[in-house]
């Protein structure tokens, strides 16, 4: 049965942004409509990860190139530098709640939402 995910990955830490994109491509690899939204501290590895000597860049790319990405959050990533990485990259970002992503949209779409919480 083919499933609608989103996962909102607020998570800055390497280990914990490295294990959403796997999830996203693994739900996409199954035949399900998956979503990833880059929010909070994880916006930092928009940038970081576009370099191709950082660990996990190579998956970053891949679900890039899958457009698996819905959009990175318009606030954090101007607060974590990463905006115009960004907008370099083609990863349109999100702002319509106080410039954050609205969560509202993937509700009434009835797409299932997981996310990975920032223990920083």
């Amino acid at each position: 049965m083919k499933r609608k995910v989103v996962i909102f990955a607020f998570n800055g830490d390497l280990t914990c942004f490295a294990h959403a994109l796997l999830n996203v491509l693994d739900m996409h690899k199954r035949g399900h409509d998956a979503k990833l939204v880059i929010e909070g501290s994880a916006t930092k590895q928009i940038g970081e990860l576009w370099e191709r000597s950082r660990p996990f860049s190579n998956l970053y790319g891949e679900v890039k190139e899958a457009q698996l990405i819905d959009c990175a959050c318009q606030a954090c990533s101007d607060k974590t530098g990463a905006l115009p990485s960004a907008r370099e990259q083609g990863i349109p970002v999100c702002g319509e709640l106080s410039g954050h992503p609205h969560e509202q949209p993937f509700i009434e779409s009835d797409r299932r939402i997981h996310s990975t919480v920032s223990q920083e």
